[in-house]
């Protein structure tokens, strides 16, 4: 009996050191994990891979419509970036720009405007290294969801094309001006083919610009 006892309290010695050095070591693994996490999440932090850029431009049109010219157009774009790689980040955003015409099939004084969706991907790389915060040149391309609005002198819209596909390039710079903001002037090129009809006037019609714009971008 007693030896049976003394089994019985080796055991139970032996099973309770097990579930200690269990204990401990899930504590340590909890530790070193977490001691892992912040260790990656740091430099990630610091990277800034969101961005938020706001743009302005002038656009000036290089294609016509229906044989009449258009005037030079103002345009607004937001978009918001994320940096997936060291050089490398996706953009999508909102874009829109106004042209102008005095004479037109549509009819006289009319304004185009030009509204929708942009998606992409931006490469920008910094002239004296392979990283830092300096001045630095930036390309993106992407494609383009947008309509095309017809507004008569009064603003009420007598044409819309109806959302299709188009595509963009552009390039420029990317001057710092604090830690989180920079300037990014740039020019662009936009394409988009669509059907108009206003009333029983139709025509297809390619609308291709280019755009000389002055931006700003926050990283955070």
């Amino acid at each position: 009996m007693k030896t049976t006892m003394e089994s019985k309290t080796s055991a139970t010695k032996t099973m309770k050191a097990a579930t200690e050095n269990l204990k401990a070591a899930a504590k340590a693994a909890m530790a070193g994990a977490g001691m892992a996490l912040l260790l990656v999440a740091a430099p990630l932090g610091a990277q800034d891979s969101w961005s938020l850029e706001f743009r302005g431009n002038a656009a000036v049109p290089t294609s016509e419509i229906a044989g009449d010219e258009l005037n030079t157009g103002v345009g607004l774009e937001a978009n918001l970036g994320y940096r997936f790689y060291e050089h490398m980040s996706l953009y999508a955003g909102w874009d829109w720009t106004r042209f102008g015409a005095d004479e037109s099939f549509a009819g006289p004084e009319m304004d185009f405007e030009e509204t929708g969706y942009v998606l992409g991907i931006r490469w920008e790389h910094p002239f004296r290294s392979e990283g830092g915060r300096g001045l630095a040149a930036w390309i993106r391309a992407g494609g383009t969801y947008k309509h095309i609005e017809v507004e008569d002198d009064e603003g009420a819209i007598v044409g819309d094309s109806g959302h299709g596909l188009g595509w963009e390039v552009g390039a420029g710079l990317s001057i710092p001006v604090s830690t989180s903001w920079r300037l990014t002037p740039g020019i662009r090129y936009k394409a988009l083919s669509r059907e108009l009809e206003v009333g029983s006037a139709t025509t297809d019609w390619e609308l291709n610009d280019v755009t000389f714009e002055l931006g700003g971008r926050w990283h955070f």
